[in-house]
């Protein structure tokens, strides 16, 4: 039934990153501490997810949070496990998207099928511009997602993630994920 309801959230691999892989670059090319603790995350993702854990990482714009992230969602999707991979913006665009008259699905229609998956993938979380309905929407995501134990993987260039999501969603990512995961680096995508 999750697989089900999770056929119709954005689920796909984006064409950048459809061949990434812990052997090949970009991956071979990040952090090392980072990729042996998305490297071990993946060899226990059965495991993890069943026990709704999941995992962040946090860095400087450009040093491969993104990748790491994706090949996570890779895994999950080969143990064909049900995952939905969204940017925080686009997340909240689709959020939005529910109040149309003519919407696809209701608001609650679409906040249960973003609880049932097995793996959300939040990209970017702190990029979104700060209001009051962004705060509320974020919260009612996660929370949803700590009190049915479903995991979560989340990329976030900023250290004050608490102050741009709010301390209530905060609190509970940090529950759910345990300690950030730092990938440090230069920016990979600056042109010189």
């Amino acid at each position: 039934m999750a697989t089900r309801r999770a056929r119709q959230l954005s689920h796909h691999i984006p064409r950048r990153y459809r061949e990434a892989g812990f052997d090949r670059y970009p991956a071979n090319a990040i952090d090392a501490d980072a990729v042996a603790e998305a490297r071990r995350y993946c060899d226990e993702i059965d495991d993890r997810l069943d026990r709704g854990e999941g995992i962040w990482f946090i860095g400087p714009k450009g040093t491969g949070k993104t990748t790491l992230a994706m090949i996570i969602s890779k895994h999950a999707l080969k143990a064909q496990r049900s995952v939905a991979i969204y940017t925080a913006p686009v997340l909240l665009a689709h959020i939005a998207a529910t109040y149309e008259q003519d919407a696809h699905h209701t608001y609650l229609q679409f906040m249960d099928r973003l609880a049932a998956v097995d793996l959300l993938h939040i990209d970017d979380m702190a990029v979104a511009r700060q209001t009051e309905w962004m705060l509320e929407q974020l919260y009612t995501v996660i929370n949803r997602r700590y009190e049915d134990q479903r995991s979560v993987v989340f990329t976030t260039d900023r250290s004050d993630l608490g102050v741009c999501i709010g301390d209530r969603a905060f609190s509970r990512l940090q529950e759910m994920c345990g300690e950030f995961v730092a990938v440090e680096g230069a920016d990979a995508r600056a042109t010189y």
